[in-house]
């Protein structure tokens, strides 16, 4: 993460901040942190998390449970410390982001540890939109398909663009797409509830 910082050349709108995103205080935390620097809190991004695959019938519990306290408590921890304060202002996003394998099960990569996390992330994001709406809180999830970051590389894939033809586009996805897309509803005042896929067509249909 502090490479990260650094690589956006260490700017003074934003702040770099390390904890265990799977606790509770982690969330309280950033959000204090937030309050004190900017004095508002308009867009949260659930972004942290983690994924790889594993055969169903190897995962363990510990598995699951790294898996769970990561992906799903981080994101419903930090939200549940983030939006008191879109309350308080009457307006805020919440974007989380998901998986297109919540919708769209693909042979010879079994998932279902990371998968059914995040298919309670997509389940969470309607019921908040639901729950807010009223408050004109946004809450909508990302559904990426294959982008190009280090969680190839650390998933044994040394070319990426090697699973570009998951896509109708032929080829993956790049991070700014996703930060295009979370642009959007950032800003967009009237889609709740929704999961966006960033897929290049990976939900549409395939190439034979």
């Amino acid at each position: 993460m502090k490479k990260a910082y650094a690589e956006l050349g260490s700017p003074n709108n934003a702040i770099c901040y390390a904890g265990d995103i799977g606790r509770k205080e982690t969330g309280q935390q950033l959000v204090a942190l937030a309050l004190e620097k900017f004095s508002t809190i308009d867009v949260l991004i659930n972004n942290a998390g983690v994924f790889a695959p594993k055969p169903f019938l190897d995962v363990e519990e510990c598995d699951l449970e790294r898996y769970w306290k990561v992906n799903l408590k981080g994101t419903y921890f930090t939200a549940q410390a983030a939006i008191p304060q879109m309350l308080k202002q009457k307006d805020g996003a919440v974007i989380n982001i998901g998986t297109v394998l919540v919708d769209h099960a693909i042979d010879g990569f079994p998932a279902t540890a990371p998968i059914t996390s995040k298919g309670a992330i997509h389940a969470l994001t309607r019921q908040l939109a639901a729950e807010f709406g009223g408050s004109n809180i946004r809450v909508n999830t990302i559904a990426p398909g294959i982008i190009r970051s280090p969680l190839q590389g650390k998933m044994g894939i040394e070319e990426a663009d090697s699973l570009s033809g998951l896509h109708l586009l032929k080829r993956i996805g790049e991070p700014r797409e996703i930060a295009e897309a979370a642009y959007y509803l950032a800003t967009s005042g009237f889609v709740t509830g929704e999961t966006i896929n960033v897929a290049g067509g990976h939900t549409i249909g395939h190439t034979i």
